[in-house]
């Protein structure tokens, strides 16, 4: 089962870095990974639907500014980092509006914005915020691979048939299987190493 080949530019140096290596695609990328989670964090801090673009923006310029200061410390530590600007950044747009219109605002508001919970790991909060991350990784990448190899790792890794069956079904030997789940996964550890887990 052959592979598409990523280029070297890409497969070398982690999204992470790209990023910080001011690559537009990577920060194409980077939103495309972020975005959906950021803008969620808006809404559940109180940001009305289809306003959260905005504070989004002002997140990911933030972000843009801080990440080489950013150092990752423990596993999550990124998510979180990026959890607080967003906190940071509703708090921000409140007092904005607040010296707008004087009378809204207050501690309901704020209770809102503290209401963005950290993760904690295994909670079914930080679970889905995690698998929502990687599946949006996974799709960054798919189109790095055939989709034979895309197929046998969907079936082996995520959905998690038997080697055999798989093997069987796609017409291909058990470590032509596994190696297809190995190439990926390695590949997504190499994308998106340290800004997910």
């Amino acid at each position: 089962m052959a592979m598409t080949k990523p280029s070297r530019d890409t497969t070398s140096v982690s999204l992470l870095e790209r990023v910080r290596g001011q690559d537009q695609l990577a920060w194409q990328r980077f939103a495309a990974l972020y975005g959906p989670l950021v803008a969620r964090w808006c809404r559940l801090g109180g940001v009305k639907p289809g306003e959260e673009g905005d504070v989004v923006q002002e997140v990911f310029l933030a972000v843009f500014a801080g990440l080489d200061d950013f150092e990752r410390r423990r596993p999550g530590s990124f998510r979180s980092w990026v959890r607080g600007i967003t906190r940071f950044k509703l708090a921000d747009r409140r007092r904005r509006r607040r010296r707008q219109a004087p009378a809204a605002g207050g501690t309901a508001a704020q209770e809102l914005i503290q209401a963005i919970p950290d993760p904690q790991a295994g909670a079914a909060d930080d679970t889905a915020e995690v698998s929502g991350l990687y599946h949006r990784a996974l799709e960054l990448i798919r189109p790095e691979f055939e989709e034979r190899t895309w197929r046998a790792f969907w079936r082996s890794a995520v959905e998690g048939h038997p080697t055999d069956l798989i093997a069987a079904d796609l017409g291909v030997s058990a470590v032509t299987v596994r190696v297809a789940k190995s190439r990926v996964l390695g590949r997504l550890r190499a994308e998106v190493g340290g800004l997910i887990d």
